[in-house]
């Protein structure tokens, strides 16, 4: 597991804000290859891993609790098998390298594969669903929402003009002609984003994952998120901010009427990135942003 446990992005001060030790209960709820589970145990915790894709559970073999699931299922999961209240919850949101390396998943545009995207691939619809069945507005809305793109109109009506798409390449080209070629990033970087985006739910199941920590979370418990692009990292710092609040009735009201209390105590004042050492060995680390905070 050594190599393994070296492909995880910001693995130390995951661990450090998570604040492991021996006895404790931990759940990551993205196993990936294995690494920030591994650490985990290494210091004596006891680990709920969770993750959708079933070919990640399939290549690791760790002495932790493994479940196939999103973590939107994360307190059903968590008190069926025994870890509430929990010590600490893990969320990293990045794709791992296999996902990426595997041309016949579909998560790149740098190789020849299906456009699938699915995390679990056994359940609902691929990619290939949207690119070739979506109005030109709802995939102008995708991509604007999703991806930030800047001309998704444009990127839509491209797209709609040469349908069927079946490829991964097939669906990079369209977008990079009607990008007029390269640039710094490649224009398809910000369609594929989107699309895995809505494919999986992702941003949804955050929300709804995030709320679920909370309260399985003891009192002193630690909620640790490494996001790795603006839309993830804005739901995770909105989230932490509103629930380290007693009251969200707006400042005009004269007295608090939503009866709202504080759950979580900020940890991270500001997001914690990786040195630049961390970057030059793993390049995929450039954008990933990490937040804690604790359960009150």
């Amino acid at each position: 597991m050594e190599e393994r446990a070296h492909t995880s992005v910001l693995l130390q001060e995951a661990i450090e804000a998570l604040a492991v030790k021996p006895g404790g209960r931990y759940v990551d709820c993205t196993l990936g290859r294995g690494g920030h589970t591994a650490a985990m145990l290494e210091r004596g915790g006891s680990v709920l891993a969770l993750d959708a894709d079933p070919q990640a559970i399939a290549e690791v073999s760790l002495p932790a609790t493994i479940v196939q699931s999103n973590f939107d299922q994360l307190e059903r999961v968590a008190t069926a098998r025994g870890f509430v209240p929990a010590d600490g919850v893990l969320f990293d949101l990045g794709l791992s390298s296999p996902q990426l390396e595997d041309a016949s998943r579909g998560f790149s545009f740098a190789k020849e594969g299906p456009l699938d995207m699915r995390f679990d691939p056994g359940s609902g619809d691929p990619a290939a669903e949207i690119v070739n069945r979506g109005s030109v507005d709802e995939l102008a809305r995708i991509f604007r929402d999703y991806g930030e793109e800047p001309q998704p109109r444009r990127m839509a009506r491209a797209i709609e003009s040469a349908r069927p798409l079946r490829t991964t390449r097939e669906l990079a080209e369209v977008i990079e002609r009607a990008a007029g070629g390269r640039g710094r990033i490649h224009p398809a970087t910000r369609i594929f984003q989107a699309l895995r985006i809505v494919t999986n739910g992702e941003l949804e199941r955050l929300s709804d994952g995030l709320a679920q920590a909370v309260r399985i979370l003891r009192s002193g418990g630690r909620l640790v998120v490494i996001s790795f692009h603006s839309l993830e990292d804005r739901i995770v710092k909105a989230f932490i901010a509103r629930e380290a609040r007693d009251c969200l009735c707006p400042s005009s009201a004269p007295v608090c009427v939503c009866g709202h209390k504080a759950s979580l105590r900020s940890v991270t004042r500001k997001p914690i990135v990786p040195s630049g050492e961390e970057i030059a060995r793993n390049p995929r680390a450039r954008s990933a942003k990490l937040r804690a905070a604790e359960r009150i």
